[in-house]
C-alpha cells in the first residue's frame, strides 16, 4: 500500500491526470490494499450491501441516468438554439439609511460539500450569506474557512437547524425574524437554496416520528421551510428566488403515487429491506415536481417577483454517501473520476451559482452541466396532474405539522 502511494506521489508526471489509466490502476491497487486491512465486520457489511437491489440500482441505473443527462446536454448544444443564461450582477437592496444593504441568501446543508462551496462563492458575489446546518461546530468552521479564503470582508451568519424536524424549522424562522429585527435589516430574504439532503441505508423516522427521515430531510423539510419563508421572499423589494437542489437520479422513477403514505414514507414498513436508492430517487423527483408547481402557483397569483429553479449539480464528491460502506464508496469514486463524471464541490457548485444569478425569466427551468445551461428533466417531472396532487398532499402534511407544533407550543407554555 505504501509503495502504491509513494509511486503516485514520486512520479506525478505519470499519474497526475485523473483520467490516466495508470493512476486508475494504482488507485484501485491502493484501495484493495486498504480493503485487506479493514475489520472483518466492515467487509461483511460491504458484501451485504453489494448484494442488495439498491446497490445495483445505484451502479447501473444511476450511471445510465447520468450519462443520459450529459448526452441530452450535448445533443441540445449541437442541434438546438437553446439559450445559455449568463450570470447577472448582484445589486444591493434599496438603502434605509445611507448604508447599502446586501441581499440575504439562506443555504441549508451548509456544513460541508456543495452548501459550503455555495456559501463561499455567493459571499464573494456580494450576498449576506446565512448558513443553516445541524452542527454549530461545523458551521463555525465553515465560516472561519470562508473568511480565510476571502480577500475582502464577507458577511456571514449561522443558524443551527435540522430540516427534517418541523419544530427546528419553526425555531429557525423565529430566530431569523428576530435577527433581522435586531440588526435593523429589511424583513425579507432574496435567495433560498434548499441544499440539505441525506442518503440513508436504513429506515428511521424524523425527530417528531411522523416521516421517513430521508423523505423528511430531502423533500418534506425543504417544502416546509419554503412555505415558512415564502412571506420573506415575497416581501423582498427586489426579485427573489428559490433554488431546489435535485438530481439526475429522478430520471429512474417511472411512476409515483403522491399520497400521504408514499410522500411521508410510511408505506415503507411493508418492505422487508429498506429501498434506499428508490426513496432517494423519489425525494429528488418530488423536489422537481415541487419546483415546477411552485413556479406555476407564483406566476398564477401575480407573485412574479419570486422565481423558482431546479438545479442538478451532477455527480459531486460530498459526504452524502457516508453511510455507504467505505470500500464500495472509494472504488466508485475512483472509477467515476477516471470516467470524468466525478466533480469536486468547487466545480459542481457552478450550476448552483449560475441558477442563483440567472435572469428572472429562468424561473421554472432545470439547470444542469454548468456554464448557464439548462436541459429537460424527465417526462414524469412535467406531469401537471401529479405535481398538483403532490402539492395538495404536501400542504396537508405541512398543515398537520403546523397543528402539532402549535399543540406542543401551547402545552409547553402551560407547563411554564
Amino acid at each position: 500500500m505504501v509503495k502504491c502511494f509513494f509511486f503516485i506521489d514520486f512520479y506525478p508526471s505519470l499519474t497526475n491526470d485523473c483520467t490516466s489509466p495508470l493512476r486508475l490502476l494504482l488507485s484501485i491497487c491502493c484501495s484493495l490494499e486498504l480493503i485487506k486491512m479493514m475489520p472483518f465486520k466492515e467487509l461483511v457489511e460491504a458484501l451485504r450491501f453489494g448484494c442488495t437491489s439498491s446497490f445495483w440500482r445505484m451502479t447501473l441505473h444511476w450511471t445510465y441516468s447520468l450519462v443520459f443527462s450529459y448526452i441530452n446536454l450535448l445533443t441540445q448544444t449541437m442541434f438546438t438554439q437553446k439559450s445559455v443564461y449568463h450570470q447577472c450582477v448582484v445589486s444591493p437592496l434599496p438603502p434605509i439609511t445611507s448604508d447599502k444593504r446586501l441581499p440575504i441568501c439562506i443555504i441549508t446543508g451548509a456544513t460541508s460539500g456543495l452548501g459550503a462551496a455555495a456559501a463561499l462563492a455567493l459571499s464573494k458575489k456580494g450576498f449576506y450569506v446565512v448558513l443553516a446546518g445541524r452542527s454549530s461546530h461545523k458551521l463555525s468552521k465553515v465560516m472561519s474557512d470562508i473568511r480565510s479564503q476571502s480577500e475582502e470582508e464577507v458577511q456571514l451568519k449561522a443558524f443551527e437547524v435540522d430540516t427534517s424536524s418541523f419544530s427546528s424549522i419553526m425555531r429557525f424562522k423565529e430566530s431569523l425574524e428576530q435577527w433581522l429585527l435586531e440588526s435593523d435589516m429589511h424583513p425579507s430574504i432574496q435567495l433560498l437554496i434548499n441544499n440539505a439532503g441525506i442518503y440513508a441505508l436504513t429506515s428511521r423516522l424524523t425527530t417528531e416520528g411522523h416521516h421517513d427521515q430521508m423523505m423528511g430531510t430531502n423533500y418534506i423539510g425543504p417544502f416546509s421551510l419554503t412555505q415558512v419563508l415564502l412571506p420573506f421572499l415575497k416581501n423582498s423589494p427586489v426579485p427573489s428566488r428559490v433554488i431546489n437542489i435535485t438530481s439526475f437520479t429522478h430520471r429512474n422513477v417511472s411512476s409515483f403515487q403522491a399520497d400521504k403514505e408514499t410522500v411521508s414514507g410510511k408505506c415503507l414498513s411493508k418492505f422487508k429491506h429498506y429501498p434506499c436508492a428508490e426513496i432517494y430517487e423519489y425525494s429528488k423527483l418530488c423536489m422537481l415536481l415541487f419546483s415546477y408547481e411552485l413556479h406555476r402557483q407564483l406566476q398564477g397569483s401575480g407573485s412574479q417577483g419570486v422565481s423558482v429553479i431546479g438545479v442538478d449539480p451532477g455527480l459531486v464528491k460530498t459526504n452524502i454517501m457516508r453511510e455507504v460502506p467505505w470500500c464500495i464508496r472509494q472504488l466508485a469514486f475512483i472509477v467515476l473520476q477516471f470516467l470524468g463524471f466525478l466533480q469536486s464541490p468547487e466545480l459542481g457548485v457552478s450550476a448552483v451559482i449560475d441558477a442563483a444569478l440567472a435572469p428572472p425569466e429562468t424561473s421554472g427551468l432545470y439547470f444542469f452541466g454548468g456554464n448557464g445551461r439548462t436541459v429537460e428533466s424527465s417526462a414524469l417531472s412535467y406531469n401537471m396532474k401529479l405535481s398538483r396532487e403532490l402539492w395538495e398532499t404536501s400542504c396537508d402534511i405541512f398543515q398537520d405539522s403546523l397543528l402539532n407544533y402549535s399543540k406542543v407550543s401551547v402545552s409547553s407554555e402551560k407547563v411554564d
